[in-house]
């Protein structure tokens, strides 16, 4: 690797881990729980030895140092944080360290303690925190989904040289229809899961009742094979393989990776914030044929669509670990490339029934 491109690599892992440093820091000024508090300073101190590695390799080389700045995604998470709690923006941030993916020569790996500390608040409170942090993902997807189906579909009419008013029943028929298959699809998707985790639930049930044996020996090997001495894993399935109902719980969160309490969360629920989620993402370019018409219109939806793709694009960033121009540039570049597919093939079937 040539110096240039060295002391470019330098500069982006120095950044965030900056980031990464000031988001723990705000992380642990808002978190609620002293427990946490302790636990985000503890990587915030982690990840500024980590910029300091970098600081050192840049000036080894004889490169400056670039002056700490604030990026935009720590403070877009933290102003959800502040809003919503830092256990909602928590699986984004997890999510963005493994985008990362620095060779560092701290330990990230104790990024993750404080989800796994056996205290039960925290184990009812990480539950929470993975099903509302991923709901900012869910978001941001579920509104692309709806903004580029839509945009394509009234560029596909416009493409036709269809009426204003025909172009606005288009759009609204397919925001509605759009959004009804996105609920309906979450809804059988949430609830083939939850029957698919009962029955994997109830086998584990019967298999302790008969053979109660077998579950120490399967809790047993899961303990081992997190680390733990095999005298105290034997130890410790014996114990819990005493309480039927606990051995049960135990089970099914760790070989299974199921919460039992939440089974794939709500399926109504689900369904409800697909269809809002897709038909605010469809609003963006059919929203103009309401106030205007002809060109303006058709200018409008276009100019309406690109700003809702620049909002679109500013939130995959947050969940990619890419740059936001880059994220934005890659929504834009394809959101065109279907749009004007569907306007090519419009005008082309407008002309032949046309004649």
């Amino acid at each position: 690797m040539s110096k240039v491109r060295s002391a470019r690599h330098y500069r982006t892992n120095l950044r965030i881990e900056r980031d990464n440093a000031a988001l723990y820091d705000r992380l642990s000024e808002l978190a609620a729980d002293e427990r946490l508090r302790r636990a985000y300073r503890r990587i915030a101190d982690g990840e500024r030895a980590n910029a300091a590695f970098w600081e050192g390799r840049l000036t080894q080389m004889g490169e400056s140092v670039p002056p700490a700045r604030i990026g935009a995604r720590v403070k877009v998470l933290t102003w959800f944080a502040q809003r919503f709690g830092t256990e909602f923006v928590m699986p984004t941030v997890v999510r963005l360290e493994h985008a990362d993916h620095l060779p560092t020569p701290v330990d990230r790996s104790g990024h993750r303690d404080h989800f796994l500390e056996p205290a039960a608040p925290a184990t009812r409170s990480g539950r929470h925190r993975t099903q509302s942090g991923n709901t900012l993902r869910a978001a941001v997807l579920g509104a692309n989904d709806g903004l580029v189906s839509n945009a394509s579909l009234v560029m596909g009419m416009a493409g036709a040289a269809s009426g204003d008013h025909a172009i606005l029943l288009a759009g609204f028929a397919g925001l509605v229809a759009g959004a009804c298959s996105m609920a309906l699809g979450e809804w059988l998707s949430v609830n083939s899961s939850r029957e698919f985790y009962q029955a994997q639930i109830a086998a584990r049930a019967e298999r302790l009742a008969v053979s109660p044996e077998d579950g120490a020996l399967s809790l047993a090997g899961i303990y081992r094979d997190k680390g733990m001495e095999p005298k105290t894993a034997d130890a410790l399935a014996e114990q819990i393989a005493e309480r039927p109902r606990t051995a049960l719980d135990t089970l099914v969160r760790e070989d299974l990776g199921i919460d039992p309490e939440e089974l794939g969360g709500s399926a109504w629920g689900a369904a409800i914030s697909s269809f809002c989620l897709f038909a605010l993402g469809a609003l963006f370019p059919v929203a103009p044929y309401l106030f205007l018409k002809g060109g303006a219109a058709f200018s409008g939806s276009i100019v309406s669509a690109i700003a809702g793709l620049v909002l679109i694009g500013m939130g995959t960033a947050l969940f990619t670990g890419r740059s936001m121009a880059f994220s934005i540039a890659r929504q834009l570049a394809i959101t065109v490339a279907a749009a004007g597919i569907t306007y090519a093939v419009g005008h082309v079937l407008g002309i032949a029934l046309a004649g």
